[in-house]
């Protein structure tokens, strides 16, 4: 299949090394991510995919069909030709790699806030979605968000998190400025029961998202096994999200 590489960049720490194939479907080459995100050898790199391959087996999401495992000759120092493992990487696995990479560095953060605001589905192209509705984003955003909290509150339980209710609350309430999850039901008058996540707009959830994985990322990161750290944690990261939004110029409490 012929190749071509993207030349509208919007990013160019990841959209240098990003490809469009044919049909339309962008990726990713693992090794050429590995160097953007300072790992120098396959080795401790492809440690990371695995991880992150899990993570993808875990949420009951196709992992061959976002970890596409294909294989290149490379010339040695001697013209000797080896057969060396590629992975095809969908924005969607970059994602993931970027969730269980060494979070001390800075290009990791960076990774996971490109690929957690910008991932799209593997079976549309960026410009088919921005052509989708209001309605379609919010579905598909919908979707990753419960991806994104499966995943939290299984490092939240790891974290010594007993009671989510509380714990997700914290999040919550850090986001909101103080609301918890029945105060937000109660500003959109829901019905009861009604799930909030359910009834927020694609950007609202991108927020939200970003919360998600920022907070699973401390969470490991700083290696917390009490609860009431988590919920600290958990907050602190919902009010840092509430203030890169109002700097941005939006509030959604």
């Amino acid at each position: 299949m012929r190749e071509k590489r993207d030349v509208n960049y919007t990013n160019q720490n990841f959209n240098d090394i990003r490809y469009i194939d044919d049909n339309g479907y962008e990726f990713w080459y693992a090794r050429e991510l590995m160097k953007v995100l300072e790992y120098n050898k396959w080795e401790n790199f492809e440690k990371v995919i695995n991880k992150a391959k899990e993570t993808c087996k875990n949420s009951d999401i196709s992992v061959l069909e976002h970890f596409l495992d294909v294989r290149k000759l490379s010339k040695r120092g001697n013209n000797a030709k080896v057969t060396i493992r590629y992975y095809k990487l969908t924005r969607y696995a970059c994602y993931l790699i970027a969730q269980n990479g060494d979070s001390r560095k800075k290009v990791i953060a960076l990774a996971q806030t490109y690929f957690a605001v910008q991932t799209r589905k593997q079976e549309i192209s960026e410009k088919e979605y921005n052509m989708l509705t209001e309605d379609e984003k919010r579905f598909y955003q919908r979707n990753l968000t419960k991806r994104g909290n499966y995943s939290l509150n299984q490092t939240a339980k790891k974290a010594g998190v007993k009671n989510l209710d509380k714990f997700h609350n914290a999040g919550y309430e850090g986001l909101y400025n103080g609301e918890t999850a029945d105060d937000i039901a109660k500003r959109k008058c829901l019905r009861y029961r009604e799930d909030i996540l359910d009834n927020m707009g694609s950007d609202e959830l991108i927020a939200n998202l970003f919360r998600i994985s920022q907070t699973e990322q401390k969470l490991k990161r700083d290696n917390i096994k009490i609860e009431k750290d988590a919920c600290i944690a958990h907050n602190k990261i919902g009010k840092i999200v509430r203030k890169a939004i109002k700097e941005a110029g939006r509030n959604y409490a």
